[in-house]
């Protein structure tokens, strides 16, 4: 599974990672916060936490307003 990062500009493109890249990272580090963008879906991202969570991993998803518009938001998935 492939997902969007969090852009860090409106007008750039999202950045993607791979599953297998975001284990790597919570082997090395332990727990992780990472911020996915709003083109990821919702099904992908509960995937994400069941995926997790079947490894043992505490896993809490949230979706983040950064204005008042409706449309304007990232996903933050914390993973411990």
């Amino acid at each position: 599974m492939e997902l969007k990062l969090a852009r860090t500009e409106l007008d750039a493109k999202p950045k993607k990672i791979k599953l297998e890249k975001i284990e790597e990272i919570l082997q090395n580090e332990g727990q992780k916060i990472f911020y996915f963008d709003k083109e990821n879906s919702h099904k992908d991202l509960v995937n994400l936490v069941e995926h997790f969570e079947e490894l043992g991993y505490s896993v809490y998803l949230r979706e983040i307003k950064y204005t008042l518009d409706e449309n304007d938001y990232i996903y933050e998935v914390h993973i411990l």
